[in-house]
């Protein structure tokens, strides 16, 4: 009887980190108001706002073609390509976070792809979200991911020192501790320490959502987790409330379709997440209409690919590791 308990326990442990922050990159979102008086990068850079007014020239919101580029290399699943983009980007600005959150969301990006965590093969079969992945991660992929991280967190937290409401330090640090426990809980099956990082990603997101409302792809953090700790049964999330983890089902696909609807960067990853949870829930409609529209965006990758042809009911029209 206990077994079985720990069993579940561990399952339900395991769920809520498929759809956190994590995996494949940093967000940008669309601001309107220009300060004329401040330079602009690269002719795109828009602004970031404080409580007390002042503008703050933020990359992590602004569709800036070196860093766009590279994230279509990413969502075609063009690894180094991608990773090669965002290195060449750091080097020139190197006091932003940015980049190295970006550098690091390749390598998880690249990891979950390759243990084909992001499909609806891992992510509707209950055995392998109660046990994660078979084996172990690739050791030397995951060390460059980890260092990626701690050159992002020391930028982060050198930029809050400054400003404790700098957006593009607390965006940053919601998708260091996002990823951090999304490798934790499905490559590492550190589930206790993977929890403890989704809330602190949590925390980071709503603050940052204070400062900047129209953050939209932070709503990712948010949205998985009220998504996956709804979905739980009575019992399950009195348990979890003790420790400060509560969730809305409803309210995190609303959430999730915020950043599928109006996020950037991260706005594909929104997507898949979203079409993800609606095969969970049976709305097929929504799922289809996601995975056709992330599959004629990215047309060369063979992930969105062969997830709209599962969600048809179709033939898989091309393999996953090319």
């Amino acid at each position: 009887m206990m077994n079985r308990a720990r069993q579940h326990l561990h399952f339900y442990f395991l769920i809520p980190v498929i759809f956190s922050v994590c995996l494949a990159a940093s967000a940008a979102i669309d601001n309107t108001t220009r300060d004329s008086n401040r330079d602009t990068v690269s002719g795109a850079r828009r602004n970031a706002y404080t409580d007390a007014g002042d503008e703050i020239l933020a990359p992590a919101f602004t569709p800036l073609p070196e860093l766009t580029s590279g994230f279509q290399l990413l969502y075609t699943q063009q690894f180094p390509a991608a990773r090669e983009k965002f290195a060449n980007w750091e080097v020139e600005h190197p006091q932003e976070p940015f980049g190295e959150v970006a550098i690091a969301a390749s390598y998880l990006f690249e990891e979950f792809y390759r243990q084909g965590v992001l499909t609806s093969d891992f992510f509707l079969n209950e055995e392998k979200f109660l046990n994660g992945i078979d084996g172990k991660p690739d050791s030397g992929r995951m060390a460059q991911f980890q260092g990626a991280l701690v050159r992002t967190r020391a930028l982060a937290n050198k930029r809050l020192k400054q400003n404790a409401k700098d957006t593009e330090a607390l965006f940053a640090l919601t998708l260091a501790a996002g990823m951090e426990s999304d490798a934790d809980m499905i490559l590492r099956k550190e589930r206790l320490e993977a929890l403890k990082l989704l809330k602190l990603a949590n925390q980071h997101a709503k603050q940052l959502l204070a400062v900047r409302s129209d953050a939209n792809d932070a709503y990712i953090a948010l949205g998985s987790a009220n998504y996956i700790i709804g979905s739980l049964s009575g019992g399950m999330r009195f348990f979890l409330a003790f420790g400060g983890v509560h969730g809305d089902k409803k309210l995190g696909m609303q959430q999730l379709g915020k950043s599928a609807d109006s996020g950037l960067y991260l706005r594909p990853f929104a997507k898949i997440m979203l079409a993800l949870a609606a095969r969970r829930e049976k709305q097929d409609p929504l799922a289809q209409r996601l995975l056709r529209e992330l599959s004629e965006e990215f047309s060369s990758s063979p992930l969105f690919a062969a997830e709209y042809a599962k969600s048809m009911g179709r033939p898989v029209p091309a393999v996953m590791h090319p």
